[in-house]
């Protein structure tokens, strides 16, 4: 089969059509860049996507990392694929041009991750942990610990780390018991034992910079005494060269069900005399800064999860269009050629569930990162604010939507495929695997639910929540004016009213019994889910009808088939995808507690 990672027309739409990405060329950060450059570095990730992530895709599968007790041992493709993403600037894409960086907006640099991650999403871990530890270290670092650390991590010198789960303590980070006990010359002692450590080593650069959780010596319990600390594998003299060890030891490596090309990590900080770590920001601040980090990932979790549904749907796409098999059941004649599986009906209901969720989940995903972007350029404190609170109140759904349906999209890629996809020799099998680990890392299913019942529909007394239903009106007022959509609009307003009443009697309930009100909190969050790809159906629906009207199919095929395309998905998943809400809804209004109830006992 082709390497087929995403859709190129697709996502020209979601930036210039969807996004409107090209207005962002109007703000005083971006006027040096045009569309075109804009293009030819999506252009340029594309292709280092294909020529050295996609290249060892089956490879890296087959052949894991190696510990020999001393060192480990990557397959050389990988250090291939790490230098050529940091000598085309993508881990510092968009850092201002006097950091030494590119100054691309956010949603540029999320598409041209988003085809790495496509290509290849166990190998492009290197790169996005690097990424995103490297933006903690500039928000919050000093200049010293700037120029050691992260100028290194920018240029492919260093890599980085988030060393937050220990052993005992997974998402409570609160209880987290590795510590740091302050020295003479303001350096810290860092103690304890870090696990599941995505890329904790390897040799890929000359050093690897551990952002490491942990709490000093008599700080408060919970939450508010954890700090945040760098931790290099190896010391890092004043003038910047590479000194001795540093006491951090690698335990062991972890042995995935998917993502197999990445080292997944035990590390043990300080056996010796300590590991050397210095105080990232200010004391006790560290779980409020790794948010950064962490919150940043979660959008990337969560594109990761949308690439490798997609990539599975244009697989199956493929393959749907060149495999004969059987006829329709109207043709009773044996000796008649077998049609193209793609003909069949029932196909093409697991083709539009993939296209929808793979589709619905990226479009929301750069959504998200326009966001962001908004969130720190737009041209008004007002809009800055807007953005930030809707981006807020958005990533659960961001993170967990993707995660959970791109596992049902890649298993629908595998019965496409039939027997074909159950097999190593093509790639939705690996598909499969690799997405699994979407619903667990960078918080699971259920603690995004907690987040978003439990602290975001009812931050800021409900001010975020309000701001988001406003942009569903809004497209839906939109809608209702287009006949060729407008049928839709009906459903999603209904959906809306469930999901408020549904929410007004949970928050109620929640504050008489937390417990009680929150038990149900995942169901909650994945109706809110449906409901929010709903609304990013409409908003393309809304354009490709828009775009339907002002020509002929003759005119333009391939656009005309494009944007039926896209309203065929709409009302595929606004009519047989969003009615599940209103199960979830019933269940959800009484607070179905057979759950709640259910003792460990009778089990």
């Amino acid at each position: 089969m082709n390497i087929v990672t995403l859709n190129q027309r697709d996502i020209d739409f979601l930036l210039y059509e969807f996004l409107d990405t090209e207005s962002l060329l109007k703000r005083k950060r971006y006027a040096e860049h045009s569309k075109e450059t804009f293009d030819a570095t999506i252009a340029g990730a594309k292709k280092i996507a294909e020529t050295y992530y996609a290249n060892h895709y089956q490879k890296g599968d087959g052949n894991e990392p190696k510990f020999d007790g001393k060192s480990v041992t990557l397959i050389p493709e990988i250090q291939d694929a790490w230098n050529a993403t940091a000598d085309f600037g993508l881990l510092s894409a968009s850092y201002d041009f006097d950091e030494g960086g590119v100054q691309l907006p956010e949603v540029i640099c999320k598409v041209c991750g988003t085809y790495i991650q496509a290509a290849n999403s166990g190998s492009s871990g290197y790169y996005f942990v690097t990424a995103a530890a490297s933006s903690v270290i500039r928000a919050f670092g000093s200049e010293q610990q700037k120029a050691l650390f992260l100028h290194p991590m920018m240029d492919g010198r260093c890599a980085g780390t988030m060393a937050l789960t220990e052993p005992d303590q997974g998402s409570t980070l609160s209880d987290i018991k590795t510590s740091a006990v302050l020295q003479a010359d303001q350096s810290y002692r860092i103690r304890g034992q870090k696990i599941y450590i995505s890329n904790g080593d390897h040799t890929l650069s000359e050093n690897i910079v551990h952002l490491v959780l942990a709490r000093i010596d008599g700080a408060p319990k919970g939450t508010r005494g954890i700090s945040l600390f760098i931790v290099p594998k190896f010391l890092v003299n004043t003038d910047g060269t590479i000194g001795e060890a540093n006491d951090v030891v690698l335990a062991g490596l972890l042995h995935k069900m998917g993502n197999r090309s990445a080292t997944s990590t035990v590390l043990n900080f300080g056996e010796k005399n300590g590991a050397v770590g210095y105080l990232l920001g200010k004391p006790h601040q560290g779980l409020r800064y790794m948010f950064q980090m962490m919150n940043d990932l979660r959008i990337g979790v969560g594109l990761g999860a949308s690439a490798i549904a997609y990539r599975g749907y244009l697989h199956a796409l493929e393959y749907a269009r060149e495999r004969p098999q059987g006829r329709l059941p109207s043709n009773k004649d044996p000796m008649s050629p077998q049609v193209k599986i793609i003909e069949h009906a029932d196909v093409r209901r697991m083709l539009l569930m993939q296209k929808s969720y793979a589709e619905g989940s990226l479009a929301l995903c750069l959504y998200a990162a326009s966001l962001a972007e908004d969130s720190k350029t737009a041209s008004s404190v007002i809009e800055r604010n807007q953005a930030s609170a809707l981006l807020d109140f958005l990533t659960p759904l961001v993170k967990t939507f993707p995660s959970k349906y791109g596992c049902i999209s890649n298993d629908l890629a595998i019965q496409v495929l039939g027997g074909s996809g159950y097999i190593r020799e093509y790639p939705a099998e690996q598909l499969y695997r690799d997405q699994r680990l979407n619903p667990i890392h960078e918080g699971t299913e259920g603690i995004h639910g907690l987040d978003l019942l439990g602290r975001k529909v009812s931050f800021n007394n409900g001010e975020s929540y309000e701001l988001f239903i406003s942009q569903v009106e809004q497209t839906l007022a939109d809608a209702a004016d287009i006949s060729q959509i407008s049928h839709l609009v009906p459903s999603i307003r209904e959906a809306i009213n469930r999901t408020h009443r549904v929410t007004e009697s949970l928050l109620f309930t929640i504050k008489e019994d937390p417990d009680l009100g929150l038990a149900n909190a995942t169901i909650y969050l994945d109706m809110f889910g449906q409901v929010v790809i709903s609304w990013i159906w409409l908003k393309q629906a809304v354009i490709a009808a828009r775009k339907l009207s002002t020509y002929r199919s003759e005119n333009s095929v391939n656009e005309y088939n494009f944007y039926q395309g896209k309203i065929y998905a709409a009302q595929y998943f606004i009519n047989r995808e969003l009615p599940q809400t209103i199960q979830k809804a019933e269940l959800l209004g009484v607070n179905e507690s057979t759950c709640y109830e259910m003792c460990d006992e009778y089990f």
